[in-house]
């Protein structure tokens, strides 16, 4: 008889006040640091001001939280959200005898907080007068870093679990069900974990080079991808999926593949077409400075 993995973890740590610390949110701010400081010795090392990340963290953390939760509502559950409006935007739930309850947010979105991000550096870029693009390729380093705490957050909470199967190191999620699943979390955290090295090194080897927005291309295109085969072994999340070929997670995720893909040709391009790529990285390195 195989013995599978047993997962019964209580999602959460402790309750202070009527306040649950879980799992998910020291997860998902533990991720957000490491990316802070991850990129605060990017900074450094490319001789950017540090207060410009103070400042643009602020813009990304705003973009994150705001796109990921609406994401979510709008992407999964629409008809709920549409007629709950409140709940989008507070981390709360109606009581059916009337009045709310504090929930935290119950439902987020990586497709969301992705585009949320977008925003931000759009506007960020805008206002600070910081090369968009540049932007784009620095965030591109540390973002499947956050997506590796993000799902390991998941696991901690049993969701986004696997389908049925009998290999060997199976999970059986018991606040679901007793049946041996994928544990398509750590599948996912292990392959994202696996991106941010290779990004990270190709940034190491050829940082000036790339930084046209190959880095960013490459980043969102495998992470994208990653997730987008991964969804063939995960239950669906929402009902209306199962009548779908394709769930709603492969869908969201190829337009972020083709763009991840249309920023590597715009980078070769550009890459391509600069006589001395070195001198060019060297002197965009120089634009913050001012």
């Amino acid at each position: 008889m195989l013995e599978y993995i047993h997962w019964n973890v209580d999602p959460e740590i402790f309750n202070l006040l009527g306040i649950s610390i879980r799992y998910y949110g020291l997860l998902f701010i533990t991720g957000l640091i490491l990316c802070y400081y991850v990129l605060k010795w990017i900074y450094k090392k490319e001789d950017i001001p540090v207060q410009k990340l103070e400042t643009f963290f602020v813009y990304g953390l705003i973009g994150i939280i705001a796109g990921a939760r609406l994401g979510h509502c709008l992407f999964y559950e629409p008809g709920y959200y549409l007629s709950h409006p409140l709940e989008m935007i507070l981390p709360i739930q109606a009581l059916p005898e009337g009045g709310y309850k504090f929930t935290g947010y119950q439902g987020l979105a990586s497709h969301g907080a992705t585009i949320g991000l977008i925003i931000a550096i759009i506007i960020y870029s805008y206002k600070e007068k910081f090369p968009i693009v540049r932007l784009f390729d620095l965030v591109a380093i540390v973002a499947p870093l956050s997506a590796c705490f993000i799902r390991m957050a998941n696991l901690m909470n049993s969701e986004i679990i696997g389908i049925p199967t009998t290999v060997s190191w199976a999970f059986i999620f018991e606040k679901v069900d007793n049946l041996p699943r994928h544990p398509s979390q750590l599948y996912e955290a292990f392959t994202y974990i696996l991106i941010f090295v290779f990004v990270m090194l190709l940034y190491l080897k050829k940082g000036r080079e790339l930084q046209n927005g190959m880095l960013f291309g490459v980043s969102v295109s495998l992470i994208f991808l990653a997730r987008f085969f991964i969804e063939f072994i995960k239950e669906k999340q929402v009902p209306f999926e199962n009548q779908m070929k394709l769930d709603m997670g492969q869908l969201l995720s190829i337009p972020f593949i083709l763009l991840g893909l249309g920023f590597i040709v715009y980078g070769y391009i550009k890459m391509k077409s600069t006589d001395n790529p070195r001198e060019a990285g060297s002197r965009n390195s120089k634009i913050n400075k001012k």
